[in-house]
């Protein structure tokens, strides 16, 4: 598996473990008590999603710009 390909699973892997706490995060918040911070939990996944989405997003342009012949073959 090259780079791309795994930065792509990344993120997908990601996506889930973000989704999952936010829905763990809702479920903790409408407790009785709630403990606040949990709220600040679903902000590592959210920023690894950033990183590897800007990078997804990014990556055919750069491809296109290094050179068009070897953006075909990568993507």
């Amino acid at each position: 598996m090259n780079w791309n390909k795994w930065i792509r699973q990344f993120h997908r892997w990601v996506a889930i473990a973000f989704t999952l706490t936010v829905i763990v995060t809702f479920i903790a918040l409408a407790q009785e008590n709630p403990v606040v911070w949990i709220s600040y939990v679903p902000l590592f996944p959210l920023a690894l999603l950033l990183i590897t989405g800007l990078y997804l997003f990014a990556l055919p342009y750069v491809l296109k710009w290094r050179g068009g012949a070897r953006a075909a073959g990568e993507i």
